[in-house]
């Protein structure tokens, strides 16, 4: 072996060891750094799921209150709900009140202020209303056929 491939391997040894300590100091500081993003990411994924939930809520239930605008359509019609429980929009419900009635999806949705499609929709289960609809629509779901007879002959005039 030469005098300059020793110095060489010397240099590279040396240069190891120094750099050695600046590596572990990384080291460290990139595994503190990975355990943070873990924590973070199961922070998220926990909102993500919380925001779902509360995502799926209006869109699913309404808790029946009538409010003043829906008092004025009819004073004589209330939707009967035992106390603290919440009535649910479902593409059932419709369907089988619909049927009740006997209207036809064109008629259900002059009923109900929307569009014929819109009835097809929520039946289909391919779209559901707005949240901030759903109380009056149950609310007039709830009616008699005379009573939806009425309101619809009432509009129309």
């Amino acid at each position: 072996m030469t005098f300059a491939e020793s110095l060489k391997k010397e240099i590279a040894r040396i240069a190891r060891k120094e750099l050695r300590d600046e590596i572990a100091t990384l080291r460290k500081s990139s595994h503190g750094h990975r355990s943070e993003i873990a924590v973070l990411k199961k922070q998220i994924k926990a909102m993500q799921t919380q925001v779902n939930k509360l995502g799926k809520l209006p869109y699913l239930t309404a808790s029946i209150k009538p409010s003043a605008k829906v008092r004025s359509l009819s004073e004589d019609v209330d939707v009967r709900v035992k106390p603290g429980r919440k009535v649910v929009f479902t593409a059932d419900r419709l369907k089988t009140q619909r049927a009740r009635l006997g209207f036809t999806q064109e008629q259900m949705g002059k009923l109900l202020e929307v569009s014929s499609l819109s009835i097809w929709k929520w039946e289909s289960g391919g779209a559901a209303p707005r949240a901030s609809r759903v109380p009056e629509i149950l609310r007039r779901l709830s009616l008699g056929k005379r009573e939806a007879l009425a309101l619809m002959s009432a509009k129309a005039d």
